[in-house]
């Protein structure tokens, strides 16, 4: 049994459709990378797994249970955590501050042995750990995004485009970040990304949405050397 499962996830916004048909897993230990342009449904799709919007059609199973009537908050109590797009750091807390609100959820002896982890995840972090996070710079704040999801010690992680913006190098040290958390901690992760290139690169398997519907998904590296995909996505 797959740790989540998504089928024919419909989102609606009104008359307009987040998505029409999603469906997809995600293994224990997965990262998974939904590739798609902007419009594609990958930040809906990742909304509705959060519960921070409904959807009108499919279901979403956590270890086989449904998700479909828990509340955000019962879902993070669930295992599951998202690094949202654009950070959405608390600007006027330091470092730590901010680190110890990911960690709500968990006692507080367990949240100093975590800060701890995530420091040795990205050292920077443990520099700047007084510092207001507001005053940082933008790859600082998607490593303290990031940071701060995995304090509850999720089952899931949700990223929304955590590449945007940030220069090569700390997009690189991101994902060897989830690399070694996905093997370390056996945490699946979807990786919701316009970069492909290096999405897939980071992802043991890749989904492609257009237009809200899923039209392909299998192994990373082979939809790589897919020509449709090298075209449409990869630039290439």
């Amino acid at each position: 049994m797959p740790l989540i499962d998504i089928t024919d996830l419909q989102v609606r916004y009104g008359r307009i459709h987040g998505t029409q048909r999603v469906s997809f897993s995600v293994d224990e230990g997965e990262i998974v990378s939904l590739v798609g342009s902007n419009g594609a449904g990958k930040s809906s799709t990742l909304k509705a797994i959060l519960g921070m919007v409904p959807y009108a059609r499919g279901t979403i199973t956590l270890n086989g249970e449904t998700l479909k009537h828990c509340k955000p908050s019962q879902i993070v109590r669930r295992g599951i955590s998202l690094s949202p797009e654009g950070r959405r750091v608390f600007p006027y807390l330091s470092v730590l501050e901010n680190l110890k609100v990911g960690g709500y959820t968990r006692m507080r002896r367990d949240n100093d042995e975590r800060i701890e982890q995530i420091f040795a995840y990205f050292p920077r972090l443990a520099e700047r750990a007084h510092q207001q996070a507001g005053s940082m710079s933008g790859g600082e704040q998607q490593m303290l995004a990031i940071g701060r999801a995995l304090m509850s010690r999720p089952k899931l992680f949700l990223l929304d485009e955590p590449s945007l913006g940030l220069a090569p190098i700390i997009v690189e040290r991101i994902g060897e970040v989830l690399l070694e958390v996905a093997q370390r901690e056996r945490l699946a992760v979807i990786l919701a990304e316009q970069n492909a290139n290096w999405a897939m690169s980071v992802a043991q398997r890749a989904v492609i949405l257009e237009l809200g519907n899923t039209v392909m998904e299998g192994d990373a590296s082979e939809l790589m050397e897919n020509p449709k995909v090298r075209t449409a996505y990869l630039g290439i």
